[in-house]
């Protein structure tokens, strides 16, 4: 612990990350008695750097763009891989592991080696890797690299360490998997045709042994020849030539025939008797035409080919083979045939890969199916095959993260207790029914809940206007409660009025959030520039809306420049300022309304979150760029790009509506240019010409612009885009921060430590602005400033704090920060009564500017002079529908966290901490002197900025927009992590960036997953504890027992040992030229996984320890028995003797 003292008048700070910054106010006043001065300041800080480590914890939601799948029937674990070499493991609710390869290649196949804890992952560039699953964090522990041939197809057969490697020129080759390094044993592709042959028979697209004979090996090549070598001889046991391209076979389970699908929709079955033709062929899908031709239809990619101890009938099943219509095809098929019953069940999205999931591991036994696992490209589901409607089973995955698009996120840790039971209880009623209700297959792994667990909520908005909260607690992620934004608003109908363009496309897309967890308020911004107040009731209700009207328009005859004295200037007496007075929506003018209708009738809202105030920008409507909202005020404040708006939501009405410039009054730092005449009219001829429809139109482009990156699945043109606006300037290849901004806030925002060029304003050529570059200056001073920018509001925050300078006693105030990086403070007057809080209009008071910064202002934040953190005030929740007591009044139940005199320090005030794109300063209140300052980033700009708590304590921790991931220490802004852990930044990782209190964040790593980090060293110290374990030792289950006649005449012919055939004794050695070694990253980590690996195997040794004891146990008890029945037999047959003992024969 450090404590320090921070002198302002030009002493030089005790604190190695200070920097002393004089006061611009400092003469302007001086502090009353009850104030503290800069001497009165001590504080103790607790963390060091020693208490960050950064890392990711967990991944959630759906894989993006998944290329293969595989299962474990024994471990019961699933592996999905991606296109960016990407891996998730999964097993029971809790057991969710994702793993990356360092190359990026993408996943072309997965092979579990079955009950060993390890997998074989196949990448596009060629590559083999060994991946151990015995620890709770996977790791490769070898590689092999081809050099010479491409890979098409691998197959691992049941208890074999021998993988089975196609390629693209049609051979095969063998891998050994506990070494890693290819047999000399080689099935080259113009052995395995005939000689006869002159065409090249394709790639491998199929290896399978034989059900019947492991040394009898089955090759599929694409073009439609299938070959069985005989492994032990190296020669060719049948040869099928078929016309059509083959893309899967399956075997029988008896090995005498297998199944193959072509990619005319066609079935074929072929008997090992005769291989001359097929056994049948069938078209599932395909009908007879009047001509006697059958229709074409689509190929068939999947099949698989499985029998039921229940029914005579196999199971066939497989992906495609739909005919081809008109329309352009049917969707995505996914057809289960089981007898003479055909059950097509159509996706919505196009199938990846399914996997029929079998209870055993035998290919030689009869399978007895219950699920088949379908991969999509946006889905994941699970069909049961033991019910006869085939029903899906409930995936208890958070895999519909991106159901609709995800535009904003929020974080919540530490929540009240009693949120999560109730979200839970209050989602549970929408859930969906007609599951199966057999439990989730995929039951693999062990997972237990960690020791430091605390509730913690995460919400996501959504481009079609949906909010959904999810339970966070112990980095696992389940759906708690969904709210749809959208049943506020009248549907649009075809061809009503101008808007028609803007709200065929998102017009409920969610923008940003605000929740307060202890007063259960939630409001909710959409891209239409509307703010949507819920309470949160558990019963239902029947009530209206209120809808509020605001117009925020900015005066396009205005323009900045910056004053002489722009970093340092002297503000005039806030008292000057006159007082401002409550704006009023003013009169709609026919082409003045809101984009969207809110519903004028009486609605039944179901228990949970329900609307009770929509407030809409009118004429034109610019995007919200801030919001705060406070339940112990009844107050609510959004600002945009023109001005900012302050709405009593208790009394329904507005209380101030004033644009940026106004809100400075006499004491702006900036000087107001006007515009030339001829500029002015040539401006406004245009804008007349155009005419209104036009602008509205030209705005909503812009505001749809802040999420549009967000909501595609591709992000190849997020690359292309910034590959673009690349600038010398940037670090690390990122945007230049006008060009990032614009996408990020739909807006033109400027600080004022940018040089931009002074050009005539032009609405049409905004949208290309937007994908062009833009030139900057790293310097802080300016030589001028857009005319054509507008100075947003950036940041709102309500609190308690004071208002004027040397004020003696806090009171109610709001906290503004702009985009030129002034701070600007209005004190609020709100009745102290309960009574009167309903019927006295609420005051807000002159404006005064107390700071600036360099960069848009990000986030505020208040200290007591200990340095704990002030939460703002907040209403006790009570339910605004429940039954009232008769003998009670319903009075509001306040917390407020004022900053009252400190018991330690013994006085008064507060600190406030700024942040902005740039720097960050500690503000002390009601002096207004600045404590500290530092400048956190020059090359780069921060992307958000929070105040968080971590260790019993509170620092600020920042995300830049070059990557970097950096915490100060509070109040003294010492740098205490500083971490390049993005190489480079996109718009949708920029956009839903989001720290949280326990040394926590997130951001949308893909359209459809969300990552989790941490930067507390502690919490990473406790991670292993609390992810979940992959491998669990479990006995191999035994093979059936074959009856005798059976065995004689249909079993194997011989043993079959394959190390005997590829083995280097037999085989030699591979050509090095072939393929490479790679050995696993030697290190700390791989130090960790054999231990995990050497606790699995005492695990695993110890289980058979005491299942070897058993077993003795229990021959001895059979021992026993054999030996008390043979001396009971040995007994009668003496007495038997002994009474024949004396007869004769012919007596007997």
């Amino acid at each position: 612990m450090k404590k320090f003292r921070k002198v302002l008048d030009g002493l030089s700070s005790s604190s190695p990350g200070g920097v002393a910054s004089p006061s611009c106010g400092s003469a302007a006043g001086t502090p009353t008695a009850h104030a503290p001065t800069p001497l009165d300041i001590h504080v103790q800080e607790t963390l060091v750097s020693e208490n960050f480590h950064l890392c990711k914890t967990v991944r959630h939601g759906f894989p993006y763009q998944p290329t293969c799948l595989a299962f474990d029937p024994v471990q019961k674990i699933l592996a999905i891989g991606s296109r960016t070499g990407g891996i998730r493991i999964l097993g029971r609710p809790g057991v969710d592991c994702y793993s990356q390869h360092e190359s990026g290649a993408a996943v072309l196949q997965l092979q579990f080696l079955i009950n060993e804890g390890a997998l074989v992952t196949a990448c596009a560039d060629d590559t083999l890797h060994l991946w151990n699953l015995r620890q709770r964090r996977p790791a490769i522990l070898h590689s092999l690299k081809f050099n010479r041939e491409r890979i098409t197809f691998c197959h691992l057969p049941f208890q074999s360490k021998w993988l089975y490697v196609g390629t693209e020129r049609g051979n095969t080759h063998i891998v050994n998997i506990e070494s890693f390094v290819l047999s000399g044993y080689v099935i080259m592709w113009n052995k395995a045709i005939e000689l006869a042959t002159k065409t090249h028979p394709g790639p491998v697209v199929h290896l399978s042994d034989s059900p019947k004979d492991e040394g009898k090996l089955l090759i599929g090549f694409e073009s439609g020849t299938v070959v069985q070598w005989d492994l032990r001889a190296k020669k060719v046991d049948f040869r099928i030539y078929y016309d059509e391209a083959i893309h899967s076979v399956s075997w029988h389970h008896e090995g005498k025939q297998f199944m193959c699908s072509h990619s005319d929709g066609s079935l074929t079955v072929w008997n090992l008797r005769n291989t001359s033709r097929p056994i049948q062929v069938t078209y599932p899908h395909g009908k007879i035409l009047k001509d006697g031709r059958k229709e074409s239809c689509k190929p068939i990619l999947k099949v698989e080919y499985k029998t039921s101890r229940n029914s005579s009938e196999p199971f066939i099943i497989f992906s495609g083979g739909l005919s081809y219509d008109k329309a352009g095809g049917r969707r995505p098929t996914l057809t289960i045939m089981h007898g003479k019953a055909i059950t097509v069940l159509e996706m919505d999205h196009p199938i990846v890969e399914f996997l029929v999931l079998c209870d055993t591991p035998y290919s030689n036994e009869v399978q007895d199916p219950y699920a088949v696992v379908v991969l999509l490209e946006k889905d994941f589901i699970v069909v049961d095959l033991t019910q006869s409607n085939f029903p899906i089973f409930e995936n208890p995955y958070p895999m519909d993260i991106h159901e609709s698009p995800v535009t904003c996120t929020a974080y919540f840790a530490q929540c009240p207790p009693d949120i999560i039971p109730i979200l839970y209880s209050i989602g549970a009623k929408q859930k969906k029914t007609g599951y199966s209700h057999k439990e989730w297959p995929v039951s693999g792994g062990t997972w237990t809940l960690g020791s430091q667990t605390y509730p913690e909520i995460i919400v996501t908005g959504h481009a079609d206007g949906t909010v959904k909260f999810w339970d966070a607690s112990a980095i696992t992620l389940q759906m708690l409660y969904k709210l749809k934004t959208s049943k506020v608003f009248e549907k649009p109908k075809a061809g009503e009025g101008r808007t028609t363009e803007v709200l065929d496309e998102d017009p409920y897309a969610v923008q940003m959030v605000s929740w307060c967890p202890h007063s259960r308020l939630f409001c909710v911004v959409g891209i239409s520039a509307h703010v949507i107040l819920y309470r949160f009731s558990k019963h239902d209700a029947n009530t209206q809306i209120a809808s509020l009207e605001v117009r925020l328009q900015f005066d396009s005859d205005d323009a900045v420049s910056p004053s002489e004295n722009e970093n340092n200037p002297c503000f005039s007496d806030p008292s000057s300022h006159s007082p401002l007075q409550p704006g009023s929506p003013g009169s709609a003018t026919p082409d003045s309304v809101p984009g969207l209708r809110v519903k004028s009738r009486a609605l039944r809202m179901p228990p949970g979150y329900q609307a009770e105030l929509v407030v809409q920008l009118v004429c034109p409507p610019q995007q919200i760029t801030s919001l705060d909202i406070n339940s112990a005020y009844g107050l609510l404040a959004f600002g945009n790009c023109n001005g900012v708006a302050v709405v009593d939501y208790l009394q329904k009405t507005i209380l101030m509506c004033v644009s940026t410039l106004d809100l400075y009054g006499a004491a702006d730092p900036y000087q107001r240019l006007t515009r030339s005449p001829r500029r002015n009219r040539q401006s406004t001829s245009d804008f007349c010409m155009r005419g209104l429809s036009h602008f509205y139109s030209d705005s909503k482009k812009r505001i749809r612009t802040s999420y549009q990156s967000l909501t595609e699945l591709s992000d190849n043109q997020v690359s292309i885009d910034m590959e673009r606006t690349k600038s010398p300037t940037s670090v690390g290849g990122c945007a230049s921060r006008r060009a990032m901004l614009q996408q990020l806030h739909g807006v033109s925002m400027y600080s004022h430590d940018e040089h931009h060029t002074t050009t005539p304003y032009n609405w049409s050529e905004r949208a290309e602005s937007r994908e062009n570059s833009f030139s900057r200056s790293r310097s802080s001073s300016v030589s001028s400033i857009d005319r054509d920018t507008k100075e947003a509001v950036t940041t709102l925050q309500f609190g308690e704090s004071y208002g004027r300078k040397g004020e003696p006693l806090p009171s109610a105030c709001l906290w503004v920060g702009t985009s030129l990086g002034v701070v600007l403070l209005l004190p609020i007057s709100i009745p102290a009564e309960d009574e009167d809080r309903m019927e006295e209009p609420v005051t807000i008071g002159p404006s005064s500017t107390v700071l600036m910064l360099k960069g848009s202002v990000l986030r505020f934040a208040f200290l007591d002079c200990g340095g704990a953190l002030i939460q703002s005030p907040y209403e006790v929740w009570r339910d605004p529908n429940g039954p009232e007591d008769p003998d009670r009044t319903r009075r509001r139940k306040l917390v407020n966290f004022s900053p009252w005199p400190s018991h330690e320090a013994g006085v008064d005030g507060h600190m406030a901490v700024v942040c902005s794109e740039k720097q960050a300063k500690v503000m002390l209140m009601p002096s207004q002197t600045v404590l500290f300052a530092h400048n956190v980033t020059e090359s780069s700009f921060i992307l958000r900025a929070d105040v968080v708590s971590v260790c019993s304590s509170v620092c600020l921790a920042c995300f830049c927009a070059n990557g970097h991931v950096m915490t100060l220490s509070l109040p003294s802004l010492r740098p205490l992590m500083d971490i390049n852990y993005l190489p480079l930044t996109d718009m949708r990782i920029a956009r839903t960036f989001v720290f949280t209190n326990g040394g926590q964040a997130l951001y949308l790593s893909s359209p459809t997953e969300i990552q989790r980090i941490t930067y507390s060293q502690e919490m990473a110290d406790n991670l292993q504890d609390m992810l979940g374990e992959l491998f669990t030792p479990i006995e191999t289950p035994e093979a059936q027992n074959k009856g005798f006649l059976k065995g004689f005449f249909g079993g194997n012919a011989q043993p079959f040992d394959r190390e005997e055939l590829f083995g280097e004794a037999a085989a030699g050695k591979a050509s090095r030229s072939l393929a490479q070694h790679i050995p696993g990253p030697m290190g700390l980590e791989n130090m960790k996984a054999a231990a995990g690996g050497v606790v699995g195997d005492l695990a695993r040794a110890r289980i058979a320890l005491d299942q070897r004891g058993e077993r003795l146990g229990e021959l001895e008890e059979r021992t026993a028995l054999m030996m008390n029945s043979a001396e009971i037999f040995s007994t009668h047959a003496h007495q038997v003797m002994l009474k024949h003992k004396d007869k004769k024969w012919y007596q007997l």
